[in-house]
C-alpha cells in the first residue's frame, strides 16, 4: 500500500492550488494561504537535473513559509539518480511532500522527454517515482545530504539562505534532528495525454509505484490550455484509481472557475477534489469564495510588493503580472496597470497606486 503521509488527513473535498510555472512562488502562495487558506499547496516546478548540478537559480521556487503547509514541492526532469537527489535535498528542507511533474506542455520541457512527455515512456515515469521514493525513505533513514550526492554548493546554500529581515527560507529544515526526520509523499500530477487520451490506462500505470497522490488535468499536451477541460476523462480515471483499492486520492485540475464551481465537480464528477490555477490569479481571497474589492485588491498589490521584495531572491520584475492581475473592477484600473509596469520596487509600486488610487 503506498505511503499517504498528510494526503490521507486533508478533509474532504480537498481543493487546492495548482502549481504554475512563473506563478505559484513564494509571495503568491504566501498571499493565497494568508487570505483564504487552501487544503494544499504545491510550488512551481522546479529541473531536477538543474538541482543536482548545483544550479541556485532552482531554489527561489522552494523557498515557503509556514502557513503555507501542507506544502508540496514539485520537480520535473529525466534523470532518476537526479530526482534521487533532490527527493533528499527537499525532504531536508522540511516539505510536506513531493510532486513529479507529468503534465507540462511546454516544448521546451517536453522535448527533452519530461513534463507531459513521460506519458509516452511509462517506463522511465516509473523508475522517476521510485527513485524519488528511495530518496525520501533513505533521508527518513538517516541518511546525509552528502552521501546522498547533493551538490556542496547547493548544500552550502541551502543551510543559509534567509530573507532580508533575516527569515529562514525553509523553515522546517533540520540537518541534525533525527527524530524529526520522516518519511513524505509522493505525488504525481499529469494530463489525460500526451497527443491523444489515454487517461485510463496511463493511471494504471501510475498505480504501480503507489503515488500517495495524482492530480490529472483534462486536456493533452497537444491542446495546451486550448479547447475545454475533458472532465469526462477526469471521471474515467478516476474510477479506475477508486478501484485499485490502494487508497491513492485523485484530484481534477483544469477550467474551475469558482468554489462552487469546484464544489459541482467535484460532486458530478467522483474525484477527491480539484486544484485550481489560473481562476486564483489577482484574487488572494479565491478559496474564501469571493472577489476582493477593488480597494482590498490594490491593497493587497501592496502588500504582495512588500513581501516579494523582502525575499530578495528573485528579481522585481518577476511581480509585475501579478500587479497587473490586481488593477480590475476600478476606473483607472488600465491607466494604473500600465504604470505599475514600469515600477522598480516595492515603495514604487506604493506611490504609484496611491497616486492614481485612494488606497492609505
Amino acid at each position: 500500500m503506498p505511503f499517504l503521509g498528510f494526503w490521507e488527513k486533508l478533509e474532504k473535498p480537498i481543493i487546492g492550488l495548482a502549481p504554475m510555472d512563473g506563478v505559484t512562488d513564494a509571495a503568491f502562495r504566501y498571499m493565497i494561504c494568508k487570505y483564504s487558506k487552501p487544503s494544499v499547496v504545491i510550488t512551481e516546478f522546479t529541473n531536477v537535473e538543474g538541482l543536482a548540478r548545483g544550479n541556485m537559480r532552482g531554489l527561489a521556487a522552494f523557498i515557503y513559509s509556514e502557513i503555507e503547509r501542507p506544502i508540496v514541492a514539485q520537480i520535473f526532469g529525466v534523470e532518476p539518480d537526479s530526482y534521487y537527489k533532490a527527493a533528499v535535498m527537499l525532504s531536508s528542507m522540511g516539505f510536506d511532500g513531493i510532486d513529479i511533474n507529468m503534465g507540462c506542455p511546454v516544448s521546451k520541457v517536453a522535448a527533452k522527454g519530461s513534463g507531459a512527455a513521460l506519458i509516452r515512456t511509462p517506463e522511465l515515469a516509473k523508475e522517476l517515482v521510485r527513485m524519488t521514493k528511495k530518496g525520501v525513505k533513505d533521508w527518513a533513514e538517516g541518511i546525509s545530504l552528502e552521501k546522498a550526492g547533493v551538490h556542496e554548493d547547493m548544500i552550502a546554500v541551502i543551510k543559509t539562505l534567509k530573507s532580508r529581515d533575516g527569515v529562514d527560507a525553509f523553515p522546517g529544515m533540520d540537518l541534525t534532528g533525527q527524530s524529526t526526520r520522516k518519511v513524505i509523499p509522493v505525488s504525481i500530477k499529469t494530463r489525460i495525454g500526451y497527443d491523444t487520451i489515454v487517461a485510463e490506462e496511463w493511471v494504471k500505470h501510475l498505480l504501480e509505484v503507489e503515488p500517495a497522490n495524482i492530480s490529472m488535468h483534462g486536456r493533452t499536451l497537444k491542446q495546451l490550455y486550448m479547447g475545454l477541460a475533458n472532465w469526462e476523462e477526469i471521471a474515467k480515471a478516476c474510477k479506475v484509481v477508486k478501484a485499485s483499492g490502494l487508497g491513492t486520492t485523485f484530484l481534477g485540475n483544469g477550467d474551475v472557475k469558482s468554489m462552487d464551481d469546484a464544489h459541482e465537480k467535484i460532486k458530478n464528477y467522483g474525484v477527491d477534489g480539484v486544484l485550481i490555477g489560473r481562476s486564483t490569479f489577482g484574487n488572494p481571497y479565491f478559496f474564501a469564495g469571493r472577489e476582493p474589492t477593488p480597494k482590498e485588491g490594490l491593497q493587497a498589490a501592496i502588500e504582495h510588493s512588500k513581501y516579494f521584495e523582502n525575499l530578495n531572491h528573485i528579481g522585481f520584475q518577476n511581480i509585475k503580472k501579478h500587479l497587473g492581475w490586481y488593477c480590475k473592477g476600478f476606473e483607472g484600473a488600465k491607466e494604473l496597470r500600465i504604470k505599475l509596469m514600469q515600477a522598480e520596487n516595492a515603495e514604487e509600486v506604493i506611490e504609484t497606486i496611491k497616486a492614481i488610487a485612494s488606497v492609505s
